[in-house]
C-alpha cells in the first residue's frame, strides 16, 4: 500500500485549496458550484446539459438544481437545441456576463497568490504527476 501517502496528500491539498478558495466564492454571493458552473459558461456559446456536466466538476443531479437557481436568478437561460430538440442548450444571459466578468478574474487573482509561491518548474511536475494519476484511473 505504497500509495497511501500519495492519497493522504492528494485529499489533505484538496482539502486545503478548499479552505482557501471557497470563502473568496462565498463572499461574491455564489456557492462553489454555481462559480463552477458561470466560470464554465463565461465567454463560450451555449453548450448543452451533457456538455457542461463534463466541463465541471458538478454531479447530473446536482447539476440540475444549481441551473434552476441560476436560471431563477436571471443568470443563465435554457433554449432549445436547434439540432437535438430532446436537448437544451445552456448560456449566460447579459447578467450573468456580467457576473462573470466580474467574479472570474477577482477569484483568479485571489487563487494567483497562492500560486505564485511555486514556479515554473514546480507547477510543471505538479501538473504531469495529477495528469498522470488521472489517466491511471481511467485506464
Amino acid at each position: 500500500m505504497t500509495f497511501l501517502p500519495t492519497l493522504r496528500n492528494l485529499v489533505s491539498a484538496y482539502q486545503a485549496f478548499e479552505r482557501y478558495s471557497a470563502p473568496d466564492v462565498k463572499a461574491m454571493g455564489l456557492t462553489t458550484t454555481q462559480f463552477d458552473v458561470i466560470a464554465t459558461l463565461g465567454n463560450q456559446p451555449p453548450m448543452t446539459c451533457k456538455e457542461l456536466g463534463e466541463k465541471t466538476l458538478v454531479t447530473k443531479g446536482t447539476l440540475t438544481g444549481v441551473l434552476e437557481r441560476l436560471e431563477a436568478k436571471g443568470i443563465l437561460e435554457r433554449k432549445l437545441n436547434p439540432e437535438d430538440a430532446r436537448s437544451q442548450m445552456i448560456g449566460l444571459t447579459t447578467v450573468g456576463q456580467t457576473l462573470f466578468e466580474k467574479v472570474f478574474p477577482a477569484h483568479l487573482s485571489h487563487l494567483n497568490k497562492v500560486f505564485e509561491k511555486l514556479n515554473t518548474k514546480e507547477l510543471a511536475e505538479i501538473t504531469k504527476s495529477l495528469q498522470a494519476l488521472k489517466n491511471a484511473f481511467e485506464n
